[in-house]
């Protein structure tokens, strides 16, 4: 393995994946070997089996190949946020340690990445999971987060992505926001792509996840959605639901004013006048959440020097004394 300014960074986070760790790095290598110049980083999370004394033996015959290990198992996520931030390569792999992803897919992907695309997704067209557990929810997640994100994906669960470095420069993963790299690509300009890969069925080893996993998507979607769209002005969101309660305040009031003037009927038997007290205090609790918000976005991004956009490039022409 050649680690001298290595073109391409393979990242593998891992838990419990002992008797996959060996063949997966023999399918890398032998992959990978003679046609690009790479490195692989194993991300140990928390294992508690035979794993990290696996990758010890392979990391001590293999001077190129890198690992880290967490104290505790802190999610898929964070271990690829930690091989991508160790990552040295100019194009990052992220790639499954349960040998269902093939690493053979791997050089395809790179030659799609090279007609001018920023992200290249896998899509696991035919999945050899449980229909149950883990095909109808990926179904239903994907399409969810396909419809808000506006990224037209089949497969935004597939760990098996290829990504130049600059995409993953400014974005912080939290959560199980990994599957949703694409949509935050896409909305600072990254042109995305997605090609079919080959899906292997699990031979050792144990599934991690399960329908519990689902609500915690919806959740992050739900911060995504935020974050893409209303993280530089909140305003925009919870001053809209403050005028969506405040004309509710106005109707109710107004029927309740009707109802006095045109039936006597009393107001303090009025259910609609405690609606309408209760719709004033929401609108002007959202104004103010929505000002609150302005304010703490407008200091993080001051405070930090942080731009509001993300420039791909400039063009610039000299004087003709040869200075700008």
């Amino acid at each position: 393995m050649d680690i001298q300014d290595p073109e391409v960074s393979v990242v593998v986070p891992l838990l419990n994946e002992q008797d996959n760790i060996g063949p997966l790095y023999e399918q890398i290598t032998q992959t990978l070997t003679d046609v690009y110049k790479y490195e692989i980083i194993f991300v140990d999370d928390g294992s508690s089996d035979n794993s990290f004394n696996v990758l010890a033996k392979l990391q001590k015959a293999d001077a190129g190949m890198r690992v880290i290990c967490f104290r505790k198992n802190f999610g898929q996520t964070a271990a690829l946020s930690a091989g991508f931030a160790h990552a040295r390569g100019k194009v990052i792999v992220a790639i499954d340690a349960d040998l269902q992803n093939d690493p053979a897919d791997i050089p395809k992907m790179l030659a799609k990445l090279d007609e001018g695309f920023d992200v290249v997704s896998g899509w696991r067209k035919k999945r050899h999971d449980n229909a149950v557990t883990r095909l109808l929810p990926s179904k239903i997640a994907n399409w969810l987060i396909a419809k808000i994100t506006g990224v037209k994906l089949h497969d935004f669960g597939c760990t098996l992505k290829v990504y130049r470095r600059e995409v993953l420069a400014e974005t912080k993963l939290y959560g199980e926001m990994h599957r949703f790299i694409p949509a935050l690509a896409s909305w600072s300009g990254a042109r995305i792509a997605e090609m079919v890969v080959n899906h292997r069925p699990r031979t050792a080893g144990t599934a991690k996840y399960g329908l519990g996993r689902t609500l915690k998507v919806l959740l992050d979607l739900v911060t995504v959605k935020f974050l893409g769209s209303y993280s530089t002005k909140p305003i925009y969101i919870f001053g809209g639901m403050g005028l969506v309660s405040g004309l509710g305040a106005a109707a109710s009031g107004l029927v309740v004013l009707y109802q006095k003037l045109a039936h006597n009927f009393p107001m303090n038997r009025n259910p609609l006048l405690v609606l309408t007290a209760v719709c004033i205090l929401a609108t002007i609790q959202f104004i103010l959440m929505g000002l609150l918000a302005e304010l703490l976005v407008r200091t993080y991004h001051e405070s930090q020097n942080r731009p509001t956009y993300v420039i791909k490039e400039i063009l610039e022409s000299t004087g003709r004394d040869g200075e700008k």
